[in-house]
């Protein structure tokens, strides 16, 4: 595995790649790798000729009240991950070498109406860093596909439409969510629970699929739904920020008429903020 820091060393590699006729796979990660990475890179290899792996901590995705100081940052254990599981490039660029020497002067990308609901209402400006700093990691790698988790789907569905909005010739590929064993959904951030906020944890997945079979069995009221879920998750020791029940596509409130939905969460468990999604499809209601 070749790691290397600077834009410019990693663009005349992956060239060489390129003149060999090699197609090549991006994975963006910000480090403190997990088996969901590993999955999103196992998936990478096995459809591209070249891996490319990125670790950026990208500070215009924090908020000013966030845990950008605080967020793991396991670089060397991470390489090591990375070279045993067959990534070809990893590539860990400083903020400057990503934004220049004023961070907060570079230009931004906006995704309208995808950027601003739900974990976008929470996090203003969240979904700008995240859009903004993927954009020029596809432009830096130019890779043939780019693979993101769908744990964190409403960034899933920004980046894929980025990705056709600018004209990237990237392929936006989404990966299954990894969970533990007890449904809990693979998350850098699980490393901030405590012991006791750890057993409770998995109660976000459950609810997700009690929803979810209330929603199979028939139920169509789905603001009832959705409040009688987060009372579920207030009881089991969560603080909800949101639980939503929505139209696969656009991530509007879901109506009547949708037959692709997906129930999106976001909670807190002590200081610790949990997102999960489970998505499902529909009969839709016959005609009366």
């Amino acid at each position: 595995m070749r790691s290397v820091r600077r834009i410019s060393d990693a663009r005349d590699l992956l060239a060489e790649q390129r003149r060999r006729g090699c197609s090549i796979g991006l994975v963006p990660t910000m480090g403190n790798i997990h088996a969901g990475h590993l999955a999103l890179l196992e998936r990478c290899r096995e459809e591209c000729d070249y891996s490319v792996v990125t670790i950026f901590v990208n500070p215009l995705q924090f908020g000013p009240n966030e845990d950008y100081a605080a967020y793991p940052r396991t670089f060397d254990e991470d390489r090591e991950i990375l070279a045993r599981h067959g990534c070809n490039l990893l590539l860990h660029p400083s903020a400057e070498e990503v934004y220049g020497e004023r961070p907060e002067l570079t230009t931004r990308v906006h995704v309208p109406e995808l950027s601003e609901r739900w974990c976008g209402a929470s996090r203003p400006g969240h979904f700008d860093g995240v859009a903004t700093v993927v954009t020029r990691l596809l432009n830096f790698v130019q890779a043939d596909t780019a693979y993101f988790g769908l744990k964190d789907y409403q960034q899933f569905l920004l980046i894929r439409k980025l990705a056709a909005d600018l004209g990237l010739n990237t392929r936006i590929a989404g990966v299954e969510t990894l969970r533990e064993d007890d449904g809990l959904a693979r998350s850098s951030r699980n490393a901030y629970l405590s012991a006791i906020e750890r057993q409770a944890a998995p109660a976000l997945y459950l609810t997700l699929c009690g929803i979810t079979e209330e929603i199979r069995s028939g139920e169509r009221d789905y603001s009832g739904i959705a409040a009688r879920g987060r009372e579920r998750l207030t009881l089991a020791g969560f603080k909800p920020d949101y639980l939503g029940i929505c139209n696969a596509h656009t991530l509007r409130p879901a109506g009547i008429e949708d037959q692709e939905l997906v129930i999106l969460a976001a909670a807190f468990l002590g200081g610790t903020r949990l997102i999960d999604n489970l998505r499902l499809a529909i009969d839709p209601i016959p005609a009366a």
